[in-house]
């Protein structure tokens, strides 16, 4: 057993050793990051001239605010939550999200040295005319143990920068899946509000199209009897056909406009089970009035701004190690086990063996790969301060075309109305004059064509004002939350 503590002890120094290098090493070359400054204004534009500032109704900001609070509609409610589940794009953001932590984890496990236990056998047959052979026969060998294979010393930090760019990649990735829900949430609602939309307008030109029929039957009838003229039915006519084609114009839009939805959903509209009945554009009620609070409150709150920054992290982070590659890189390999010519003597007294072997790569001549690496390491991290700066200006610039429009489109929404109650009340008072032969038909056919001008901008005019409301929702950063209560949907 005495014969035995030499060997044990030797390897131990040599483990304990490597744990103090180890310790001691992780200094790190890269650049203190610093946010870049914020290229846009402390504040947003003030709304136009002539609309007054809005009066915020929530007091929580867009990102507390969860899509079934904000979506009072329970069929769209329905469809967010079936594409939050069903929809491809996010789906693959999501394994990009696994692919990015599997990445990180390979490149962390860098930092610390890899143990392998290793056994095998040589069987050799040995010439006496061999050198240092002295006879011939055939000799074997049994080996065991363990080993450290090529450890790398970080102590300038170049392993470290390596994994701390991996994570800063795998943040991004997270952040991007993030943008990507936000996107899908808004994209889904403003499909629905365009299907929506073309319903009622095909509504709409649905029942011209009946009225107008009822019309030209009643022209001719009246042209038959005597008592209209030949004009008049043409003109029943033009207008019976431009009806006709309003509606199959229209039908096709809202197909068009289901199939998209679809699309997003992830699953055809016929197959989802209970799903409730839509409510009309004037029954949304969706929060058009959201606090927008300052731009810089954007940096927080929007998951694109963060992907960005954190992918600025990562190439700042690489700076490091392409500085790192610079300097000497230190490895060691160790091994510790036993060997025996015999299988049954293989961990008996006197067997046992060690092998400490540091290495020393200092660079001397590379062509210029060192420094031509370094470029291209402080080159990426421009790029990526120019993206950071421009995903901040494309947010301050989503949010604040937004607000531009706020006030404006509910000033167009009350005078839209306006309009609509006008032309219904001088098609009523064109009908009279016609029927009481004060004036010809015509006056009457041109009302109703202005009617319908009128109903279908209304309906437009409501859909535009929804989508800019979600249009601000998803600028300010909401969509996240399912609740309102901090239950994050999609897995959170």
């Amino acid at each position: 057993m005495l014969a035995r503590k030499p060997d044990l002890l030797r390897p131990c120094a040599a483990g304990a050793a490597l744990m103090l290098a180890a310790a001691l090493s992780g200094c790190s070359l890269a650049p203190r990051y610093e946010r870049p400054p914020s290229p846009v204004a402390a504040t947003y534009p003030a709304p136009p001239a002539g609309v007054p500032a809005m009066p915020a109704e929530a007091d929580r900001a867009a990102p507390d605010i969860g899509w079934r609070e904000f979506f009072r509609d329970p069929r769209l409610q329905a469809l967010i939550a079936a594409a939050l589940g069903n929809n491809r794009d996010l789906r693959i953001a999501a394994l990009r999200i696994e692919e990015a932590r599997a990445l990180y984890q390979v490149q962390r496990a860098d930092l610390l040295p890899r143990l392998d236990a290793t056994a095998g056998a040589t069987r050799q047959r040995v010439s006496a005319a061999q050198p240092l052979s002295g006879q011939s026969g055939i000799r074997q060998a049994y080996q065991a143990g363990g080993a450290i294979a090529s450890y790398e010393l970080d102590f300038f930090g170049r392993v470290r920068s390596l994994s701390d760019a991996a994570l800063a990649q795998y943040a991004a990735t997270e952040e991007a899946r993030r943008a990507a829900q936000l996107s899908l949430v808004a994209e889904v609602a403003t499909a629905y509000l365009a299907e929506r939309s073309f319903a009622e307008q095909s509504d709409i030109a649905r029942a011209t199209l009946e009225a107008r029929q009822r019309a030209l039957a009643l022209s001719q009838r009246r042209f038959a009897a005597g008592t209209a003229s030949a004009l008049d039915v043409q003109d029943n006519a033009s207008l019976e056909a431009q009806a006709r084609v309003a509606s199959a114009e229209l039908a096709r839009q809202r197909a068009q406009a289901q199939n998209a939805l679809e699309v997003l959903t992830g699953t055809p509209l016929d197959a989802m089970a209970g799903l409730p009945d839509a409510l009309a554009l004037s029954e949304q009620g969706v929060m058009t009035e959201l606090p927008a609070g300052l731009p810089s409150e954007l940096l927080t709150q929007r998951p694109d701004i963060r992907q960005a920054e954190q992918e600025l992290q990562s190439a700042n982070a690489v700076i490091g190690a392409a500085r790192a590659a610079f300097f000497p890189r230190i490895t060691l390999t160790a091994t510790a086990g036993s060997i025996s010519p015999t299988l049954a003597s293989l961990f008996e007294a006197g067997t046992g063996t060690w092998l400490f072997s540091p290495q020393l790569v200092l660079p001397v001549f590379d062509a210029g790969r060192n420094r031509a690496g370094l470029d291209l390491a402080q080159t990426r991290k421009q790029i990526q301060v120019a993206a950071y700066e421009r995903a901040v200006q494309a947010a301050f610039r989503d949010v604040a075309d937004a607000l531009a429009a706020r006030g404006t489109l509910q000033e167009q929404v009350a005078a839209q109305q306006a309009v609509r109650n006008a032309e219904a009340a001088r098609v009523r008072l064109a009908g009279q004059r016609w029927r009481n032969g004060v004036t010809g038909q015509l006056e009457s056919l041109d009302a109703q064509r202005q009617l319908l001008a009128a109903e279908q901008a209304l309906v437009q005019a409501r859909e535009r004002r929804l989508a800019n409301a979600i249009a601000l929702y998803r600028a300010l950063g909401g969509g996240l939350l399912e609740h309102g209560t901090g239950i994050a949907s999609g897995g959170q």
